[in-house]
């Protein structure tokens, strides 16, 4: 190779590392924008959550298991009282069978007890 080419090829070298290192400085410049961004984005998250509940408390999954489990509870309780509620029917019914019967047996016509 000549010095002329030998020149030539490294000023192109030169040229292209300059061209790289401007790209790297740019895409530095935009990955602390990023970095800040993300920043910015977990402390507002943060915030958000100790507007729900104060720091140290529960997380949200933890509050929302508990609430799971209280509605399970409730229907558990709920089907309780319904059959309480069935069964009690049923003893109001055989009351009221009895009652009418001892109307009839005194005279009594139901519709007029």
């Amino acid at each position: 190779m000549t010095p002329e080419t030998t020149d030539a090829r490294l000023r192109d070298l030169e040229a292209d590392a300059f061209r790289t290192g401007r790209t790297l400085a740019e895409h530095s410049e935009k990955l602390a924008d990023i970095e800040s961004q993300q920043r910015t984005a977990f402390s507002n998250i943060d915030s958000l959550g100790d507007a729900i509940g104060a720091p140290g408390d529960r997380s949200l999954t933890q509050c929302l298991e508990t609430l799971e489990n209280d509605v399970r509870e409730i229907k558990s309780d709920v089907r309780e009282i319904h059959n309480d509620l069935s069964g009690l029917k049923g003893e109001l019914g055989d009351v009221k069978r009895l009652l009418i019967s001892l109307a009839q047996a005194q005279g009594i016509h139901p519709d007029n007890a």
